[in-house]
């Protein structure tokens, strides 16, 4: 394929993670190094700093600071949850960003992010094809969820795990010091996929996880629910239950509505903890305590996971190095090599299969009762977790990057 000449653009969409900044700085740090790639450009708050021209350049950063973004938490460029409509139903946006292109040259375009981001993605490379504008479009993934098609998991979800898994233990220590039980209930993230709660079973290859796991993928029933917790807490006098705050009885109302929405349309999501708890209480009279993680699932970088970075690295990496090749079109996905020791590749997915598509917990990973995950699950999810990732320490607390983000004038 004949080589492309330009400036590249980057940027982020949807909710951070711990590891969203490396593969920032995958792409970033690869792109600074390409003889093709005359300017590499970073979109504050993704597609909407690419619409409004409010974007920096990358090449006047310090190369020690992109180094440090490898074990910073969130999204040092900022991120954003815009949806773009249809080109065919509104294209104002798409001829806005054709006109930034065009101005700047850039011939390069990489966003990161998770199902709505690929979507995104798919539709300006779409677009760009069918203006006869030449680009390549790539995709780099991202999601705590863990929940794209066709990648054996996502960067951000063996972080996310890893500190999910480890607070499980932390609350499992804490909650036995008592003469007298209790009943502890803790809702992880995860809208229709329950990869993030079933990680919480991890805690179990230590001997402190949950007694109980609920997932989306199953429909909740709260007569059963309450039956399960009251038989653990007759015979062991403590109860642990890890929920997805996307759990929903079978008529598909979501425990946890706030009745908010968000750009996208997803249903804002919390309480489901506290409303379990309260049902817990009024059935068993026990002390019930509900924790809901909330945010930190998603930015306790000192709780990463070292496979999960140098993968995150790795996917903004490849998505250069195979853009400079002359693909378009792809979003990067992992594939796992056959066999016990854990190795895994970078792979190509069509952005059309990938946008928009959830990879939900397989039925084989979860048990007959609908009340936990196996050890299928833990075999697939271990690895994800391995290796301690810490930032350097200044003065005893982390020392994260700090760019200088000049803007690209006008």
């Amino acid at each position: 394929m004949k080589e492309l000449k330009g400036a590249a653009i980057f940027g982020q969409s949807g909710g951070p993670t711990s590891v969203f900044n490396s593969s920032a700085a995958g792409v970033i740090m690869t792109a600074l190094k390409q003889k093709c790639i005359t300017k590499m450009y970073g979109a504050k708050h993704g597609i909407v700093g690419m619409l409004n021209e409010d974007f920096c350049d990358m090449s006047l950063e310090d190369p020690y600071e992109l180094e440090l973004m490898k074990t910073t938490p969130s999204s040092a460029l900022g991120s954003v949850r815009y949806k773009l409509k249809d080109a065919d139903v509104d294209d104002t946006d798409y001829k806005r960003l054709l006109e930034v292109f065009k101005k700047y040259n850039i011939r390069y375009f990489f966003y990161n992010g998770g199902n709505d981001s690929m979507d995104t993605c798919n539709k300006i490379s779409k677009y760009m094809q069918k203006s006869g504008y030449e680009i390549r479009c790539m995709g780099v993934p991202k999601t705590i969820d863990n929940d794209l098609f066709g990648t054996d998991h996502c960067p951000g979800y063996g972080s996310a795990a890893k500190y999910v898994a480890t607070s499980v233990m932390e609350v499992y220590q804490d909650a036995r010091v008592y003469d007298k039980g209790m009943v502890i209930i803790m809702e992880m993230m995860g809208r229709n996929a329950g990869w993030l709660t079933a990680a919480s079973a991890l805690a179990s290859c230590n001997g402190m996880g949950p007694d109980l796991i609920y997932l989306p993928e199953r429909d909740f029933d709260m007569d059963k629910f309450l039956a399960d917790v009251e038989k653990v807490w007759k015979k062991n006098g403590n109860v642990f239950v890890a929920v997805s705050e996307g759990t929903h009885y079978a008529d598909g109302r979501l425990i946890g509505d706030t009745g908010y929405k968000d750009a996208f349309g997803h249903a804002q999501l919390g309480g489901v903890a506290l409303t379990l708890a309260d049902a817990v209480k009024a059935k068993l009279g026990c002390k019930v305590r509900a924790i809901e993680l909330n945010l930190l699932q998603r930015c306790a970088a000192h709780c990463g996971s070292k496979t999960d970075v140098e993968e995150a690295f790795m996917a903004g990496e490849t998505a250069v190095l195979k853009a400079v090749e002359g693909y378009t079109d792809y979003c990067i996905g992992f594939e796992r090599a056959p066999g016990k020791r854990y190795k895994c590749e970078a792979k190509l997915i069509s952005l059309s299969e990938v946008a928009n598509t959830e990879k939900k917990v397989p039925d084989e990973y979860i048990n007959a009762e609908g009340n936990n995950v196996n050890e299928k699950f833990i075999e697939y999810a271990l690895p994800l977790v391995r290796g301690e990732s810490r930032p350097p320490y200044r003065n005893g607390l982390p020392r994260y990057a700090k760019l200088k983000k000049i803007v690209v004038k006008k």
